[in-house]
């Protein structure tokens, strides 16, 4: 049975009672007999190495698990090698820099009992860390040793996390990194495009309890709503168009003309180019128009979203010796803009992602049947083995809100999935109504 447990071939299941306690002697007896020990076994270094458990060899530990609250954090730490005593001095592996051992704790329940040593094969607590997280490995500099880090699985469910009274966007970012330091497995971003706190993870749940401990331990409350997705606008036709900015109020005025012909470009970022003989437009406010239209095309015609695959090309134009300058030609350029680009044909691209979804067998039409339902496009399936298969699929990211949750609820949580940003397209007309209607609905509010 020992050997069953060391090799993974058997998996124990044991019953209990958190509530009465039954159960517990049972299970501490079983992990005495039948577990395998440290010295049974041996951990892997990021170099495919073994580091035995030896108490008097290198020092090695990796931190397992991070607590952290607003008064600070907690290091939990297992000893693989060597042993750990407090007032050391050990050298995170991943980030060079030494840390300092203070006092070191053995935990039991909410107790922490001070120690003097931590022997090898078992776990121990340490806080004030600098700058160590959860899969660091901290080593004796004399013999530097880094042991096989955690991988955790990457977040695959995003909404959009908001204070329920306003100007309390400080707090919930400061609580948020806080709570990375403890769980890796969430991350959150500031999307400055769409305008919103993104907050990814697992699933419904996990973020659900991570909203609750924002209210716990940071005291804010806050709302989850649907994230939203990051569109684009192109054109697909030539057009030329004319910009004249023409201002007297007094004094000096400005002036500034210039026509401009738009195309599709290769490029994603504008490509600027310019055309202009006999000096109807001074070679000194070319810059003026670039940097017009590149503030401009922040934001396109249908839908407000930046317009990619330009090709600008300045070709004509006029100027005043006296109230023409920079500022006038950028105003110009931007009014070129708006009058140009609505006649050129624009359209609305959506993201397309790479789907990779491992299900088992028997749910392989209900994953089908979905994914035409979400307008994805099948590139292949593989064998995963043991009865699985996976799926790969091309699917809009529009469409792949709450998937997680979806996909729990078709294979009673046996599927998982991964999903990649692969490229811009453009999206259907019916869509593409959508799109721009809610923009408006945005615009409103």
């Amino acid at each position: 049975m020992k050997q069953g447990f060391k090799d993974g071939a058997a998996f124990p299941v044991f019953c209990g009672c958190a509530l009465t306690g039954l159960g517990t002697m049972q299970l501490l007896d079983a992990i005495t007999g039948f577990f395998p020990s440290p010295a049974d076994s041996s951990d892997v270094n990021d170099e495919g190495g073994e580091i035995v458990a030896d108490p008097s060899g290198t020092t090695c530990a990796i931190v397992y698990k991070t607590l952290s609250d607003q008064y600070g954090k907690f290091s939990i730490f297992k000893v693989l090698s060597g042993k750990l005593t407090s007032d050391m001095q050990l050298t995170n592996t991943r980030t060079g820099t030494v840390e300092r051992i203070g006092h070191i704790f053995n935990m039991q329940g909410k107790k922490n009992i001070e120690a003097k040593e931590i022997v090898c094969g078992d776990i121990g607590a340490v806080s004030k860390l600098a700058e160590t997280k959860t899969g660091d490995t901290l080593s004796d500099s004399k013999n530097l040793v880094t042991a096989k880090g955690i991988t955790f699985a990457p977040p695959c469910y995003s909404v959009a996390i908001a204070p329920k009274t306003k100007g309390q966007e400080d707090k919930i970012a400061a609580g948020l990194g806080r709570l990375a330091e403890e769980d890796l497995t969430f991350s959150f971003v500031n999307n400055a495009e769409t305008k919103q706190l993104v907050l990814s993870g697992a699933g419904d749940i996990q973020l659900d309890v991570l909203c609750s401990k924002l209210k716990d331990k940071f005291g804010v409350e806050v709302v989850l709503s649907p994230a939203r997705v990051a569109y684009r606008e192109k054109i697909r036709k030539k057009v030329e168009a004319h910009g004249r900015h023409k201002k007297q109020s007094g004094g000096a005025g400005q002036f500034g003309d210039v026509k401009i012909r738009f195309e599709p470009g290769e490029n994603e970022d504008l490509e600027f180019c310019e055309e202009v003989f006999g000096g109807s437009v001074p070679r000194n406010f070319f810059p003026a128009v670039e940097k017009g239209l590149r503030d401009s095309i922040n934001k396109g015609v249908l839908a407000g979203y930046p317009l990619v695959h330009l090709k600008a090309t300045l070709f004509d134009g006029s100027y005043h010796p006296v109230d023409s300058s920079e500022i006038a030609f950028k105003m110009a350029a931007q009014l070129a803009y708006k009058d140009g680009i609505p006649q050129a044909s624009p359209v609305i691209l959506e993201p397309i992602g790479k789907l990779a979804v491992t299900i088992p067998d028997n749910y392989m039409g209900d994953i089908m049947s979905d994914l035409s339902k979400r307008r994805g496009s099948p590139l292949g399936m593989n064998a995963a083995g043991e009865g699985l298969q996976t799926v790969e699929a091309e699917v809009p990211m529009r469409e792949m809100s709450g998937y997680a949750i979806d996909l729990r609820s078709m294979t009673q949580g046996r599927g998982f999935f991964t999903f990649d940003f692969e490229r811009y397209q453009e999206a259907p007309a019916v869509v593409q109504e959508k799109i721009i209607e809610e923009a408006k609905a945005m615009a409103e509010e």
